[in-house]
């Protein structure tokens, strides 16, 4: 069950945290994989026991040529993951920036969209990719406008795509991940969600990257060959309601402040 072997992928921004976990999960499981990064992590491609093409997302040229290596190495594709992306600092929407809002939405957003455009390109009919979106896509924090933004496109694009490859049975789906314990969650500028998330979370803690690996393992798998179209959220639970450790901090906080008042 859920067997890869076979199986030939490409996985974006697969340098370093979630993208470096779902490679090594791909690997294990049996594929042949590309790990693309705009860094140079041949080295690091040696050890996983998988090919590097280092690729700009951004780049529409770049992400042809890393698609059709990758073909040229082990194949037509069967998977493709578009995880590549960033984040900026909080910024308010009074203090927008346009071109931290466009360099987002180029990375994030339009990186998936040439990662689909060229991906289903030079794969076989029955294929899967799946997108990296987040759990923003549904809200997040004040200042975080351009990350949200930009994920919002990630599941708009993953839905439209869905409908037009259906005819070929490649299914295109996204997960919605919360914060992830990858380095970027520490990037400075950004501590809000970093600070509140064991709070705000039902589980209490952030995302572990191998746990959002599993979840693009089973969307690659053939297992999976009924489910296209989704954003599917894994979230510890947010998107359901408030947790109890959320309560909790709220009423100790009002007791606290009652207290002092007295």
């Amino acid at each position: 069950m859920f067997s890869l072997k076979g199986k030939v992928a490409v996985v974006t921004g697969g340098g370093s945290g979630l993208g470096l976990a779902t490679v090594k999960r791909f690997v294990g499981a049996g594929a042949s994989v590309v790990m693309a990064d705009m860094r140079d992590c041949s080295k690091l491609a040696e050890e996983v026991g998988c090919a590097f093409v280092q690729t700009d997302v951004t780049k529409e040229e770049q992400v042809e040529i890393l698609m059709k290596t990758a073909v040229e190495i082990f194949g037509p594709l069967d998977v493709v993951i578009n995880n590549a992306g960033i984040i900026s600092p909080e910024q308010l929407i009074d203090d927008a920036v346009v071109e931290d809002y466009e360099a987002l939405f180029r990375v994030n957003a339009l990186g998936a969209l040439l990662g689909i455009k060229y991906g289903a390109r030079y794969m076989k009919d029955g294929g899967s990719i799946v997108n990296t979106a987040s759990n923003s896509a549904n809200g997040d924090f004040s200042g975080y406008g351009a990350y949200i933004a930009s994920k919002c496109a990630v599941v708009g694009i993953t839905k439209a795509a869905a409908i037009e490859y259906a005819d070929r049975r490649i299914r295109v789906n996204c997960i919605c991940p919360n914060t992830i314990d990858t380095p970027m969650a520490y990037v400075e500028g950004c501590e809000t969600e970093l600070q509140v998330v064991g709070i705000i979370t039902p589980l209490a803690r952030m995302c572990k990257p191998e746990e959002a690996a599993a979840l693009f393992h089973f969307l690659a798998s053939d297992d999976c060959g009924y489910i296209t179209g989704e954003d599917i959220y894994i979230d510890g639970g947010m998107k359901a309601g408030h947790g109890d450790n959320k309560i909790r901090f709220i009423m100790d906080a009002i007791t606290a402040a009652k207290t002092s008042v007295k």
